[in-house]
């Protein structure tokens, strides 16, 4: 192989929300935790095992601020970037490592609709669409066709 590549692309939700650091020539970097699931069977004993995985984000710069605008705890994201491992000395002395995603491309999608119905008090006075019935001039049509499309 010519060439190597260090690229991650992840589909999650927030674990927390995005806490900022700014620096002072304008520039500023932004963290959060992200959350992905994987869930299976397990053979033994036939339950159903949910294994969560934690990683570590960091955007930077307006990417970091449109972030810290619009995500909030519970967003899913799709965040795309490269893994960076740091290295520093702790206060007694030892070396410890990090490993983050840094973080260049990133899409929400959380829709607002569900933003707005997490933030609901649950109560049963909430009303809940219907789904709405179609009319005579639907495109639909009314035999007992069972195409898939």
């Amino acid at each position: 192989m010519a060439g190597t590549l260090n690229k991650v692309m992840l589909i999650g939700n927030l674990g927390d929300e995005v806490k900022m650091h700014y620096f002072d020539d304008k520039n500023c970097v932004g963290r959060f935790p992200l959350a992905t699931s994987e869930t299976y069977t397990s053979k033994q004993t036939n339950e159903r095992v949910t294994n969560t995985e934690w990683h570590n984000i960091v955007v930077r710069n307006k990417a970091a601020e449109i972030c810290e605008k619009y995500l909030s705890k519970g967003d899913k994201v799709y965040i795309e970037g490269r893994i960076k491992t740091r290295k520093w000395t702790d206060d007694k002395g030892m070396d410890r490592y990090s490993t983050e995603i840094q973080c260049n491309e990133f899409t929400f999608l959380s829709t607002k609709n569900d933003q707005q119905q997490s933030q609901q008090p649950s109560t049963s006075n909430v009303a809940v669409a219907q789904p709405q019935q179609p009319t005579q001039n639907s495109a639909t049509p009314d035999g007992n066709d069972d195409l898939p499309f």
